[in-house]
């Protein structure tokens, strides 16, 4: 799959400019794209929105960083 040359890619909130990066999502239509933010021009995958939704619940539920600031 190749992705369109307009594709607008996020950071994730976890990135920052000292090494800490992680990945960037991109919307698709139906699907997400994620890639690791350290290897831009480099492979990515996709997901469905469904799979995506579900993973970032869990995420949000699991962080030890964010039970920690709640």
């Amino acid at each position: 799959m190749t992705l369109p040359p307009t594709i607008r890619w996020r950071k994730s909130s976890y990135s920052n400019g000292m090494g800490g990066e992680c990945v960037e999502v991109a919307l698709l239509l139906g699907d997400i794209a994620v890639r690791d933010s350290k290897a831009v021009p480099g492979p990515w995958i996709t997901v469905g929105t469904g799979a995506w939704e579900s993973f970032v619940g869990a995420v949000r539920v699991e962080s030890p960083a964010r039970s920690a600031t709640n």
